[in-house]
């Protein structure tokens, strides 16, 4: 199936083409975008209008195979010179507003996450070093927007710039679930005996910066979280270690082993009810999990991690049918450690 590329990845290349234009008065057909990975990708541009000290520049998203709703969507950026030094970027037409916590954009902010931010200035910067205003638009944003999760998330207005890797890969379940008897299957060939488990990027981070473990002994679960533990089930491994964001493994103690969006309730509720439960006293529902775990303080905070990392180990030893023993670290979103539970020696860290 065919790769494509994120809305992130879009508006970067769009961005460098609004620079190159407004620095050197002439358009360009094809931009190259370095992704996260430190791969590149040409991006063919749609369109290129130059006017006084300003340029736009129009992408089309190619979703590749994968069936998202932005797929063919146009990203529009224009620059225009600044007086300052830096970039400024911000969103405008059919870029939604954040209105609730939880996220990885700020309050009151356009839904321009992180690493897509940092693509657009780096795009930008391989161009000039001149201070520029950015403005990222999606023509029609505000309709798709009501086709996602944006509105129950508290992002009204329109989409979010959104990608990790620059890359979509679409969605297969049997690809993912052969990658995963692979991913078991190359542990064991390689003697791992106490593998790390975790639902995806972010996880990743933290256990890059925590731990000094070989490839093979990380495993992506993505959301097959039934699949992948009965696939380990009678396996020769000895201990294992889960990583992750409790947005996605509350939702294993709510029963649910397929954590999808699609085929899975947010955990935000039951999290909030869980930690009024253990410590005592009501907790505010948020949108997300993210934002109930940021109006805790440091201590509540680490008292419901402690007590939701301890029950995903039990959850999880149980579903193994095994006494393999089961560690788990939690993070947040900027992938630091909030809670844990279970001997984590075993696991040699940096």
């Amino acid at each position: 199936m065919r790769n494509g590329l994120t809305t992130g990845t879009c508006a970067a290349a769009a961005a460098k083409a609004a620079a190159y234009a407004v620095v050197h008065g002439k358009g360009l057909e094809r931009v190259e975008i370095t992704l996260p990975s430190g791969g590149v990708v040409s991006v063919p541009v749609v369109e290129v209008s130059i006017g006084q000290n300003v340029a736009t520049a129009i992408v089309r998203k190619d979703a590749g195979d994968d069936p998202d709703v932005t797929d063919k969507a146009l990203i529009k950026v224009s620059v225009s010179f600044d007086s300052e030094s830096e970039v400024t970027i911000r969103g405008g037409e059919g870029i939604g507003v954040v209105t609730k916590p939880g996220l990885s954009v700020e309050v009151g902010m356009h839904a321009i996450n992180p690493v897509p931010m940092g693509m657009i200035r780096n795009s930008i910067r391989e161009v000039t070093d001149r201070g520029l205003q950015v403005i990222v638009e999606i023509p029609g944003g505000r309709t798709l927007a009501e086709k996602t999760y944006n509105p129950r998330l508290g992002i009204v207005g329109g989409l979010s710039i959104l990608g990790t890797s620059g890359i979509v890969k679409p969605f297969s379940a049997q690809a993912i679930r052969d990658t995963l008897k692979l991913s078991v299957r190359v542990a064991l060939a390689s003697g791992i005996s106490w593998p790390v488990l975790t639902p995806g990027r972010i996880g990743h981070r933290a256990i890059d910066r925590l731990f000094n473990l070989p490839e093979e002994q990380v495993i992506e679960v993505g959301n097959e979280w039934g699949f992948l533990l009965e696939e380990m089930s009678g396996r020769n491994f000895e201990r294992v270690l889960i990583v992750g964001h409790p947005g996605k493994l509350a939702k294993l103690l709510m029963g649910y082993w397929d954590t999808h969006s699609k085929r899975s309730p947010s955990a935000a509720s039951f999290v909030s009810e869980l930690a009024s439960s253990i410590l005592g006293e009501p907790v505010k529902s948020f949108a997300t999990v993210e934002g109930s775990m940021q109006s805790l303080n440091p201590d509540q905070l680490t008292m419901l991690s402690n007590s939701l990392a301890e029950r995903i180990c039990r959850i999880v030893n149980s579903k193994l049918s095994s006494s393999i023993p089961v560690s788990t670290i939690l993070i947040n979103l900027k992938s630091e450690v909030v809670g844990h539970c279970g001997e984590l020696s075993y696991w040699p860290t940096k």
